[in-house]
């Protein structure tokens, strides 16, 4: 018979080291939610609700603006700068192609900018005289291959060699990406404006917790166990598991920069924090764990809420979710 899952969650507040993570092991891409691009001491936050799961983040918003003045001005989702990383990532989740915006309740477009450096040179034009597609470096695939850049002249070829945006031995793409998703914002005197934002995260994942269990662990891996505030009934859990040899427990993780809310007029009045449990197929068991200073509740079996008043983030938030299932380490 299928166990019942569990929640076991450890409440202890703890300073987040630099995200490592296990050679073997993929990384996740830390990203967080909108950003002003011109400091706005006219504009709260009055409410922010974020939603995260292994599979989807949600943010809501509640601005208000407090003058008699309508206020204009160009908000921004911001991107991690990011490089060709075949092996662990397709470009379309690195650039988080799928990001969606909504403005109140409406679906609402917004503008991309994509620029390519190379040594913290902005070589954008050349490959867009080229017809170079610089998010997905030229529509990278999993074969290696690159369609826009194998369409192009010896001679043109040999012009992103010597600008460093080509390896000169296997032609792969060279340049970082720096991209942001964008759109003007008009926010009414005396009005509120409700913004919902959504998009897949990056997330990252570790084979086994049994590299850094215990005192023999792997101290990397340890370290990055660490970031989950792992304590009580969830600790004892999978110590148990560990102690196992017929099961074993691996675990993924979603990075938020919660710190892109002070680009905002600070403090966030009300903010709301929903984690949802992964249920995987042939799971015998479920947890999260994160890191909060303050209590948590549960809605329902699947979904914890943490809540504040006048919040003013000084740290990020790494949301972890444990898997256990049948078989040897």
């Amino acid at each position: 018979m299928r166990k019942c899952t569990a929640f076991l969650l450890s409440m202890a507040l703890l300073a987040l080291p630099p995200f490592a993570h296990a050679d073997d092991g993929a990384a996740s891409i830390a990203e967080g939610g909108i950003v002003i691009m011109k400091k706005e001491p006219r504009i709260t936050m009055a409410k922010e609700v974020l939603q995260i799961s292994d599979s989807k983040v949600i943010v809501d918003y509640d601005f208000r603006n407090n003058t008699d003045q309508d206020v204009a001005t160009v908000v921004a989702f911001p991107i991690p700068t990011y490089n060709l990383a075949l092996e662990q990532f397709d470009p379309a989740k690195q650039g988080f192609d799928d990001f969606r915006l909504w403005i109140d309740e409406k679906p609402a477009k917004f503008e991309i900018e994509c620029r390519a450096y190379v040594k913290g040179r902005d070589e954008t034009a050349l490959l867009k005289s080229m017809k170079v597609d610089i998010g997905t470096f030229g529509h990278a695939n999993s074969d290696h291959q690159y369609p826009d850049l194998q369409r192009l002249s010896i001679e043109q070829r040999r012009r992103l060699e010597g600008a460093g945006l080509l390896d000169k031995q296997d032609g792969s793409p060279m340049w970082e990406v720096r991209k942001k998703y964008y759109w003007a914002q008009i926010f009414p005197a005396y009005g509120a404006v409700h913004v919902r934002h959504a998009y897949s995260p990056v997330v990252g994942a570790l084979n086994s917790i049994k590299y850094g269990w215990g005192a023999s662990g792997d101290v990397e891996s340890a370290g990055e166990l660490g970031t989950f505030c792992i304590e009580g009934g969830l600790r004892q859990a999978l110590d148990k598991v560990v102690a196992d040899k017929h099961r074993n427990a691996w675990y993924e993780y979603v990075d938020f920069i919660l710190t892109t809310a002070n680009t905002w007029k600070t403090p966030i009045e009300d903010f709301t924090l929903v984690v949802e449990r992964p249920h995987q197929k042939d799971d015998l068991a479920d947890y999260v764990s994160f890191c909060w200073n303050g209590p948590v509740t549960k809605s329902d079996p699947d979904h914890f809420v943490a809540t504040t008043r006048n919040f003013v983030p000084n740290k990020e938030l790494r949301i972890g979710f444990f898997h256990v299932n049948e078989g040897d380490f």
